[in-house]
């Protein structure tokens, strides 16, 4: 076979593109070689060899050609045969489905025919299985009824036998009669449920049933059980009586003992707590011994026991918790009885119930969150019945200041007050009782405690700022107001020497910086408003004091110490170390009085027998003070004395010229002493010139500072400083 050209084509256009770029490529290559051999003249003479082998070339060329285009025609051959072969066969096929489409056609025909046949067939079926069924449906109302008698009367076993056969002939007749659902078993599902609520209840009250009709709560769980291992037909809900079940025995646990009518009231927290620690054992002894026996072993009775009673305690905590805030009994005895007793030997922790119960594992029946609110509550509560009872502690005290008689005495003759007493069992009792719960709810306590001291301690000492105004006034004179002034002293020595019962241990003793400061502070405070009262006493007699008088008799210092020593005559009826304090105080008072007196210009020395005069008086004076004081009891080292010798040295100074001497050596025993004061000294001299004063104060401020050992207490800084009057200038020739 030839391949036809289409017409119109001609044999100068190519079949393929790939032909005519083959033909391009080969008559490139030609012109190539021809211009090759044309160029070079010397190669002329072997062109008819090369003529020679391209003939060869394209006769072996042409003979693939046309190989390679027979072996192509030949399988075009075939492909044709196969084509038509297959045309064929398609051909014949369209046939067979032709007929077979007839066919069906007709047995569609033939099979509407048949469909009447077919009903009455079913309905042969069905009429036949009802009529083989139809005594035992007569039945079924009988039979329901019974069943709910049954159930009534909490036969549980023998109505669940009665209700799986009514229920199986239910299955048996839908399968009979193909899905056909009898009105006679409509009441089954009514059923079904009056039996799943009678195993509720019965679940319910396990724990009243177990002691009571065991026999009943075992039949609940047998019924429960067998409900459970019944294989549900398709299309059926599955009824969870078990779940039920073990749902019904928490609910009706947790009821008994957490509901919500059961909460406490305010102020009957205790009760309740104590009534649960009673109980909770003694229903877990319970369900241990009678129970667990009725129940299978995966029941797991005791630990649902235990953790359905957690549960239901620790949800009724937290109800009561978000209730109205709770007073600070209460808090005290759930932070104890959650913290202590709950989990303790003597609750769920007793050794007569078995490893089941234990709730150690559970999560805590309060919160960190519940823990802090309930101590903060309590700390709060305690806060204020504590400021309360330190009020009324105070308001007594305070009332006693205006008797007419003096402060009660303890055996050894010094003055006593229970109110120190009172004030610290009050704190030591509301810190100690907190160890019984938790060491943080001590530890707040303890601050709360010493908080509250440190206000107390502030209002006694406002409180004596007051009594002290109205006795000085005359609003309410106090006939033994030094005397209650010398007992409030007492009372802080108490204060500050049983300060330990507060100390915690562990804890920092810096905690007690701020109220040992308070006490130093109230101490001070006393102090100063006892030698107020004396300076009170003693003012009109230093008011005479320097003159003429003093200088030829001791006639006034008599009555200065003797209304000193009459003052101070009850001062031992104050405790060591803070009688030391006050008659250290009290002498200071008197010298400084005694030196604002000297330097008030009221006596000017005229000539030298007069200063020779007022040194031996000031040194007579300083011995009848010291001699004062050591009679009153205080220590010869704390004396301040003295000063009236340093004194009697500047006025006794023969020689002018030496007071820049006097005064430094004045200056380096008492640095606190200041030009005003050498000056109004030397003012009392009467001998000292401009010149020698400006020298004896240059003197002052030129001077060393003191050695520490040298440095003493204030003394001459607590003396007014005294301006020289116009007078005294004039008296003493200064200002001529």
């Amino acid at each position: 076979m030839q391949p036809t050209l289409p017409s119109g084509s001609s044999c100068q256009e190519p079949e393929w593109p790939e032909q005519e770029r083959a033909e391009q490529l080969a008559r490139g290559a030609a012109l190539k070689w021809a211009s090759g051999i044309f160029y070079r003249p010397e190669q002329l003479a072997r062109l008819g060899q090369y003529r020679s082998r391209e003939v060869q070339r394209t006769c072996f060329l042409q003979g693939r050609i046309k190989s390679v285009v027979q072996s192509y025609l030949e399988g075009v051959q075939i492909g044709v045969w196969q084509l038509s072969q297959a045309l064929e066969a398609v051909q014949g096929t369209h046939e067979a489905l032709n007929q077979a489409h007839g066919l069906i056609q007709g047995m569609a025909q033939t099979s509407k025919t048949l469909e009447a046949l077919r009903e009455q067939v079913t309905q042969h079926k069905q009429l036949q299985a009802l009529s083989q069924l139809l005594p035992r449906l007569q039945a079924v109302p009988a039979s329901v009824t019974h069943t709910k008698m049954l159930i009534d009367t909490q036969q549980l076993l023998e109505a669940y036998v009665s209700l799986r056969e009514l229920e199986q002939l239910q299955e048996e007749a839908w399968a009979s009669l193909g899905g056909l659902e009898l009105p006679v078993f409509q009441g089954l599902g009514h059923l079904a449920e009056a039996l799943g609520h009678a195993v509720e209840a019965a679940a319910g009250a396990a724990g009243q049933l177990a002691q009571a009709d065991p026999a009943l709560l075992v039949a609940a769980i047998r019924v429960a059980e067998m409900e459970a291992k019944r294989t549900t037909p398709l299309g059926q809900v599955p009824r969870d009586w078990r779940q039920r079940c073990l749902q019904a025995l928490q609910a009706g646990l947790e009821q008994v003992y957490f509901g919500t009518t059961v909460l406490p009231e305010p102020g009957a927290l205790a009760e309740w707590l104590k009534a649960l620690q009673m109980a909770l054992p003694a229903e877990l002894a319970t369900a241990e011994a009678l129970v667990a026996p009725c129940c299978p072993p995966h029941y797991n009775v005791v630990q649902l026991w235990s953790h359905t009673l957690h549960s239901g305690l620790r949800r009724s905590l937290q109800q009561l918790l978000a209730g109205p805030e709770l007073g600070a009994a209460d808090a005290f005895n759930l932070l104890h009885w959650a913290l202590h007793v709950y989990l303790g030997q003597e609750m769920m922790g007793s050794l007569e119930l078995g490893p089941e119960a234990d709730v150690s594992q559970l999560e805590p029946l309060l919160t960190s969150e519940n823990i802090e609110q309930l101590e903060a509550t309590f700390v709060v509560k305690v806060q204020a019945n504590v400021a309360q009872w330190l009020q009324k502690a105070l308001d007594g005290e305070v009332a006693e200041w205006g008797r007419e008689q003096e402060p009660n005495t303890d055996p050894s003759g010094f003055y006593h007050s229970p109110m120190p007493v009172i004030v610290l069992q009050i704190l030591a009792e509301s810190i100690h009782v907190t160890n019984l719960v938790s060491e943080s709810l001590q530890n707040r306590v303890c601050g709360m405690a010493l908080s509250e001291l440190g206000t107390f301690l502030r209002s006694f000492s406002d409180a004596l700022i007051q009594f002290s105004r109205d006795h000085l006034s005359g609003e309410a004179l106090a006939p033994h107001y030094v005397s209650y002034l010398l007992a409030a002293f007492n009372h802080q020595s108490a204060l500050s020497s049983s300060m330990s019962v507060l100390q915690l241990d562990g804890v920092a003793t810096g905690v007690l910086a701020p109220v040992e400061a308070g006490l130093d502070e109230l101490q001070r405070r006393i102090c100063r408003l006892v030698l107020e009262a004396l300076q009170v006493e003693l003012q009109p007699l230093f008011a005479a004091l320097p003159s003429r008088q003093w200088l030829s008799s001791s006639e006034l210092l008599d009555r200065v110490c003797e209304r000193t020593s009459r003052f101070c005559r009850d001062f031992w009826r104050v405790r060591n170390p803070a009688v030391q304090v006050l008659l250290a105080e009290a002498e200071r008072t008197v010298v400084v009085q005694y030196l604002h007196a000297l330097m008030q210009g009221r006596l000017v020395c005229c000539s030298e027998d007069e200063r020779t005069q007022a040194a031996e008086r000031l040194e007579h004076d300083a011995a009848q003070f010291k001699e004062l004081f050591l009679s009153l009891g205080l220590e010869e080292s704390a004396h301040c004395t003295p000063v009236l010798l340093s004194v009697r040295e500047l006025l006794n100074l023969r020689d002018p010229t030496m007071l820049g001497l006097e005064v430094a050596g004045l200056q380096q025993r008492f640095p606190d002493v200041s030009e005003d004061h050498v000056s109004a000294l030397l003012d009392l001299r009467g001998d000292v010139s401009r010149e020698q004063r400006q020298a004896a104060l240059s003197s002052l401020q030129a001077g060393p500072p003191p050695s520490p050992p040298m440095v003493r207490r204030p003394l001459f800084s607590l003396v007014p400083a005294p301006t020289p009057s116009l007078s005294s200038c004039l008296f003493s020739g200064l200002c001529s």
